[in-house]
């Protein structure tokens, strides 16, 4: 369940770019109207009107967030402006580009693949060729090494059948498979890459409620059994995100927050990413797993135009106008 407010009736694009363009000029930055405005917006109406604002304007939208604002919150609201299939495009260029890649990278590359529509993969994997010339596959064949390239490039290339649809026989086939590859302790079983990555999300999780009932343990539980290395975490992310991706994201704003400062790339992911598919969901998890308000403590970590942002995208306060 999506978090984003929309106001009953939506302006224009007209409209919201002569907003905006009135919240750039004078004295300093009416930062309060920008996020009345672009903060309660779906991506096809934030599409619009920077393609209205580049029209009248001869300017990019984007290029003048960059300009007239700072800090965390100039991040957050470019990253929610961006279209997500190039929002998502750099975050995985990002990721892949870090010298120093760990699971905290590469996780995103799972989100990306397991934890959003088929479509939106597909549009991902296209921005990112037209972006960087390049495929999203070659990448990652060379800048990660294996085993986990060969569960990345799985998933990534992957098109997954997106109806609810359900063999229950294949189920428990299928988690045989899985406890055979965990008995052996080979991570990177192809039978593994392959259920992982060309099932659709439904009967995954059948499958996995089948390993419980077969066997006891979760199938997550019997990875973490395997070891503590790369990949097994990288497969733990895995199964959150086809499992449960609301928890996967639960996790991720908590892991941001918690110790010492705040880990606002992280932040900004989860929030920014999620506000149009399940954040709503997300709040829940958070609640259930943390025994904590999601919401309260963003307030606690965050201040200013950049809290009242994020609380914006977590569906806080008026719906705009």
């Amino acid at each position: 369940m999506a978090s984003l407010k929309l106001p009953e009736v939506v302006p224009s694009p007209n409209q919201d770019t002569e907003r905006l363009r009135n919240a750039f000029q004078g004295f300093g930055t009416d930062e309060k109207e920008l996020i009345l405005v672009l903060g309660h917006r779906n991506a096809q109406q934030r599409k619009e009107i920077k393609e209205t604002y580049q029209k009248l304007y001869n300017e990019s939208l984007i290029d003048r967030l960059q300009s007239e604002l700072s800090g965390d919150f100039r991040n957050a609201i470019v990253l929610w402006t961006n279209d997500p299939p190039e929002r998502d495009a750099k975050y995985a260029r990002d990721a892949l580009k870090t010298k120093r890649k760990g699971i905290k990278q590469l996780q995103i590359l799972v989100e990306i693949a397991c934890a959003s529509t088929p479509n939106h993969l597909m549009a991902v994997r296209q921005a990112y060729c037209s972006l960087f010339d390049c495929s999203l596959e070659e990448d990652i064949i060379a800048s990660v090494s294996q085993p986990l390239t060969k569960i990345l490039v799985g998933l990534v290339s992957s098109y997954r059948h997106n109806k609810v649809t359900v063999n229950l026989d294949v189920a428990k086939s299928e988690a045989e498979k899985l406890h055979e590859a965990i008995n052996n302790k080979q991570l990177d079983d192809d039978h593994i890459v392959w259920i992982l990555s060309t099932r659709n999300v439904f009967q995954l999780r059948e499958t996995f409620a089948s390993y419980k009932q077969l066997y006891g343990n979760t199938f997550e539980e019997d990875i973490k059994n395997c070891g503590n290395g790369d990949l097994a975490s990288l497969l733990n992310v895995v199964v959150w995100c086809l499992d449960c991706p609301e928890k996967h994201y639960a996790k991720v704003v908590r892991d941001s927050i918690v110790g010492f400062g705040t880990d606002e790339d992280s932040l900004n992911r989860a929030i920014v990413t999620r506000a149009e598919i399940d954040l709503l969901k997300v709040r829940f998890e958070y609640a259930n797993m943390y025994k904590s308000s999601l919401d309260d403590d963003v307030i606690g970590d965050t201040s200013g135009d950049y809290m009242e942002f994020l609380l914006t995208l977590l569906g806080k306060g008026p719906k705009g106008d």
